[in-house]
């Protein structure tokens, strides 16, 4: 693997009562390096998330982060350490369901989620200059800074998981993660949450595990496809949807789910059921 990734997962097995949700998988995400992650449901996505979190320990192998310390240069045994010191060491991830503060202003929320670091007597003297421009700018990246005093809990779902994202980027991680961030929106969400993606990536690495084929056909550009725990096809998304191994497991399974949910009817969109 290349010394340019920012975490390698390395032979990684995780069992629950002897059944193998990945098996020794190896996986990399380069340094700026936007990736999407697919695959049917049990395939191991979220328990890949779970490793790369801390939340779950692999039954074998091992992962490794190499954006630690104030270089970025510095190696941490991930599967080693708990939630919270991956968090520090600058590992995000946003979950399917917003988790944001409802009773709490967009700009509250993002106030509380910068102060993550900080010490109690350190957050009673108020934000920093830097602070409040961090802030600023992750409103006008966002696009809530009109609904920054509005709370939280009236924002359109849309919204409500720009805010979750903003939430992250104000801690500044050097690898963030995203699940599914686009269900549930409208089209016009869609597109705003792939375009707000892509100038994420521009400045940290993203992983983004999402089931909305259309929305992963215009906005990746590599693919990783995981199968029954292992990396079954990986590369340009064009490349991806035409193997057939990916058309077999995946892409026609979809397409069929999709087809019988919607009565048979032509020009079905091609989204398996949630995992």
């Amino acid at each position: 693997m290349s010394a340019g990734n920012i975490v390698e997962v390395q032979r990684v097995t995780v069992s629950f009562d002897g059944f193998k949700v990945l098996d020794e998988l190896d996986f990399s995400i380069g340094r700026g390096e936007l990736r999407f992650l697919i695959g049917p449901n049990g395939a191991g996505k979220t328990t890949l998330l779970d490793i790369l979190t801390g939340r779950t320990r692999p039954s074998s192998g091992r992962v490794v982060f190499h954006g630690g310390g104030e270089s970025g240069q510095e190696r941490a045994e991930a599967h080693r350490l708990p939630e919270h010191a991956l968090v520090r060491l600058g590992v995000g991830r946003k979950f399917q369901t917003p988790a944001v503060f409802g009773s709490l202003t967009v700009l509250e929320n993002l106030e509380a989620a910068l102060g993550f670091r900080e010490s109690a007597p350190r957050l009673l003297r108020g934000l920093s200059a830097q602070q409040a421009r961090t802030i600023a700018d992750t409103l006008d990246r966002i696009g809530l800074r009109p609904r920054a005093d509005a709370r939280a809990a009236v924002l359109a779902h849309g919204e409500r998981q720009w805010l979750e994202i903003g939430m992250l980027l104000v801690q500044e991680p050097k690898l963030l993660l995203l699940d599914e961030p686009v269900a549930g929106m409208t089209r016009r969400e869609r597109d705003r949450t792939g375009e707000l993606v892509q100038e994420i990536a521009r400045h940290r690495s993203v992983l983004v595990v999402e089931h909305d084929m259309e929305f992963v056909r215009r906005y990746a550009s590599t693919v990783t496809v995981l199968h029954a725990g292992k990396r079954l096809c990986e590369g340009p998304v064009e490349e991806v949807q035409r193997d057939p191994r990916v058309i077999e497991v995946y892409l026609g399974r979809a397409h069929d789910a999709a087809r019988a949910r919607n009565g048979g009817g032509r020009g079905a969109a091609a989204r398996p059921e949630e995992r």
